[in-house]
């Protein structure tokens, strides 16, 4: 069977870039309409592409000051998308550090019922210290601590998601029997940090299991993603780096009896697309000249761990820390932190590289060039798809979709119709068996 890229559409308010909403193609005024929100989608599904993604945190990220912060929680969203869309898959972000098992695998199994069988989990473990205060704490859990909390989470989570077998309805009327409680188990956990009864109140849905996607690159995260996750979205600047990471994360699958085919690696990148190179290089320097350097300065803090303030934004990097010391996102910590001292970049020259992408590729060109840059990762081994993150929303995904998608698809590397029902389907990958059967078996 001929490979095939899988395209996901990481929607972000008025758009990627840190100065989206002040370009005339914007429309942050739009960023709380649900119909804003759902022609996203649609655009996204009349290009074919696998799925949409949101991001999410649980405490309002960086300046609103200066940029449009703030956004739906993304499970009431994607609902309502839901009901407005037939084939796009549609993943939420959700943490494992400040919820609890039960209600996140109640949730999405009652998006995946409604969807039909769309619905994808991007795992996190949440990454900051202003999160953790809005749960009570003043500090946040230590790096490795959340990622043994997540992974007793989403073994919680997916032995809910099993505790009804497919063919536990029975709908006998004459006999007055709706299920077959012999096909009902009890999920009866109790682990280091979570006790869980069971069984879950909704019953197994069309996925089994939502699409599990995870976004951490760091060792742990790695190892996080070799043992649960089915996509992951990624962030690397260059070819090499892009072809390092993807063989070092399909090398781990085999420990946890995976095949590589198991696990689609989805790098991040933003497309500032213009109908000749100048053009996109124009609207690309239109953007830089539209960011507020307190904004960018701000976030580029968070992703240091270091407080650059009143530093002089055309001199270089301060020393930094070293990763193991970083408890937030290891991984772009590291990725942030070589592009400067790769690049000898100064801060405003760093602001205004992570403007479009905050660490995750950018790249500006025509629609054919954009089409080249994704068949050269892909062919080459670093890429099974793409996590497309348009600069500037609506444009740049209506521009993606009807001037890059067709030359994907003219080239035989993306799908032309919908084959599949669900998530699962789209993207390839099996619907995976109960656990419960398959113990019994």
């Amino acid at each position: 069977m001929t490979r095939t890229l899988h395209l996901n559409a990481f929607l972000m308010n008025a758009g990627h870039h840190d100065a989206a909403w002040r370009h005339p193609g914007s429309q942050p005024e739009r960023v709380t309409d649900l119909r804003y929100f759902q022609e996203l989608a649609r655009t996204a599904e009349r290009g074919k592409l696998d799925s949409v993604f949101l991001a999410d945190g649980l405490a309002l990220w960086g300046k609103a000051r200066y940029n449009a912060l703030g956004g739906f929680e993304p499970l009431t969203l994607l609902s309502a998308l839901a009901a407005v869309t037939e084939h796009i898959g549609l993943i939420a972000t959700v943490s494992t550090t400040f919820d609890e098992p039960f209600h996140v695998a109640r949730r999405f199994a009652s998006l995946d019922h409604l969807s039909g069988g769309r619905a994808g989990w991007n795992i996190v473990t949440s990454g900051s210290v202003d999160e953790a205060r809005n749960f009570g704490r003043d500090e946040h859990l230590e790096h490795t601590l959340r990622y043994e909390r997540a992974r007793e989470f989403v073994d919680v989570a997916t032995k809910l998601w099993d505790s009804w077998e497919d063919d536990a309805i029975v709908l006998d009327k004459e006999r007055g029997i709706y299920a077959d409680t012999d096909k009902l188990h009890p999920v009866a956990h109790r682990g280091e940090h979570f006790g869980v009864a069971g069984p879950l109140n909704v019953p197994r849905s069309p996925q089994g299991h939502p699409l599990l996607v995870q976004a951490g690159s760091s060792e742990d995260g790695k190892e996080f993603a070799a043992r649960y996750a089915e996509a992951v979205f990624t962030a690397q600047q260059t070819l090499a780096d892009g072809q390092t990471f993807y063989k070092d994360l399909k090398s781990r699958l085999a420990r946890h009896g995976r095949s590589e085919q198991d696990l689609l690696v989805l790098p991040g990148i933003a497309p500032v697309i213009g109908s000749t190179e100048a053009e996109a290089k124009a609207l690309e320097r239109e953007l830089t000249e539209l960011q507020v350097p307190e904004y960018g300065l701000a976030q580029l803090s968070g992703m240091l761990g270091v407080d650059l303030t009143g530093l002089p934004l055309d001199g270089p990097l301060p020393e930094l820390p070293e990763e193991r010391d970083i408890n937030g996102n290891k991984s772009r910590f590291t990725l942030v932190a070589e592009l400067g001292r790769r690049e000898g970049l100064t801060l405003r020259e760093l602001i205004a590289r992570l403007g479009a992408g905050r660490g995750h590729r950018v790249f500006a060109g025509t629609p054919e060039q954009i089409a080249d840059q994704l068949q050269e990762w892909f062919t080459h081994g670093a890429a099974d798809g793409f996590n497309i993150m348009a600069p500037v929303l609506p444009t740049g995904l209506t521009d993606f979709v009807d001037h890059v998608v067709p030359i994907l698809q003219r080239r035989g590397l993306f799908r032309s119709e919908y084959t599949g029902r669900t998530l699962r389907e789209n993207y390839g990958l099996p619907r995976p068996a109960n656990q419960y059967v398959r113990a019994a078996g």
